[in-house]
């Protein structure tokens, strides 16, 4: 993702408690549009109090129509996302809130800048990856080669793969993915998520079958406890994603935990999203 004109954040981070506040109270400035996106997606300002974040908002209004989700409920679903990875602890994902804006309702999220040459995916020669790396699948490369398309076995990109497991990612791309220069990582682009059918798309099928890591575990027992009808995780959901999306993934959480390894790739959906970055 590109912006039209970087707009440094002054002291506002994504750990800052006050970075929600700031996207949701704060005063949106249009500073320009991303034009990769898919939808309609504005890089923005937003002020309030004397601090200042450049954030991206995506207006409802400038959803496109899909044929799987209802219209209207993609910055819904972004959100959503983003309470369902605050309840893991793992903050994957940037913080993002459903506010009004000069375009009407739709998604704010706080920008991430992004390390220059941090290296996640790559393709390579031959028919098993190198150390530090997992397999995804075959890719054309240039010139007609056929390359190997790998992920990075990193502990960040795995945290994803369980989260994007939880939340039925439809589009996990690696253009979705940003680390930063403080050795963070962030998942962005979640309007896809959530459907009741399976629907999981993503680039991350390095662990696919193998055990989930005991950190996981954990992670998806308190996911389990706080998705209860009474639960905080529920409670937060309920406003952004219909019940029948909420109990899907309280079944999918269960499912993990009940496998005990990272799922497989489906049969009856395309398993990587096109293109893949």
């Amino acid at each position: 993702m590109s912006a039209p004109e970087r707009i440094p954040s002054r002291s506002v981070t994504t750990a800052d408690p006050a970075a929600a506040e700031l996207l949701a109270r704060g005063e949106l400035t249009v500073r320009g549009r991303i034009r990769e996106a898919s939808n309609a997606a504005l890089y923005c300002t937003v002020t309030h109090e004397g601090r200042e974040a450049a954030c991206v908002y995506k207006p409802v209004a400038g959803e496109r129509p899909l044929w799987d989700f209802p219209d209207g409920t993609l910055a819904g679903r972004e959100v959503a996302a983003y309470e369902v990875s605050q309840a893991t602890g793992w903050g994957l994902v940037p913080p993002t809130v459903l506010r009004d804006g000069p375009y009407g309702q739709g998604m704010c999220q706080l920008w991430i800048e992004t390390a220059p040459g941090a290296e996640l995916l790559a393709l390579v020669d031959g028919e098993e990856p190198g150390p530090g790396w997992k397999a995804i699948g075959f890719a054309e490369a240039d010139e007609g080669r056929t390359a190997l398309l790998v992920h990075a076995d990193d502990e960040r990109l795995r945290r994803l793969a369980v989260l994007d497991a939880v939340i039925n990612n439809a589009d996990r791309k690696g253009g979705h993915l940003l680390p930063t220069a403080e050795g963070r990582l962030y998942g962005i682009d979640h309007g896809v998520t959530f459907n009741a059918e399976d629907k999981l798309r993503t680039l991350l099928w390095g662990w696919a079958g193998e055990p989930l890591t005991g950190e996981a575990v954990g992670v998806l027992e308190a996911l389990r406890s706080a998705l209860t009808a009474a639960g905080a995780l529920t409670a937060a959901l309920a406003p952004l994603i219909t019940p029948a999306e909420i109990d899907a993934t309280r079944a999918r959480v269960e499912s993990l935990l009940t496998t005990g390894v990272h799922p497989l790739p489906g049969t009856e959906w395309p398993a990587i999203p096109w293109p893949p970055v």
